[in-house]
């Protein structure tokens, strides 16, 4: 006979995660960790453009369809 146990973690998942998050530092602040990264992953992914992408990513930013390098 094969009995199968299903445990689900998740919630101790949450509290081990916020814990770690609350021991980080008195100080810190997700948002403005997630706005950074989200930021610096921008940047990354708009540099080392050619001319002519370099061009149309302008050309993006001006008619507002993409932030530009500050949001």
């Amino acid at each position: 006979m094969t009995v199968e146990h299903v445990v689900d973690l998740t919630g101790h998942e949450h509290t081990s995660r916020r814990a770690a998050v609350l021991a980080a530092a008195d100080d810190y602040d997700p948002a403005a960790a997630l706005d950074a990264e989200q930021q610096q992953a921008t940047a990354m992914l708009y540099s080392g453009l050619d001319e002519q992408q370099q061009a149309i990513y302008d050309e993006l930013v001006d008619a507002g369809v993409l932030a530009g390098p500050r949001g």
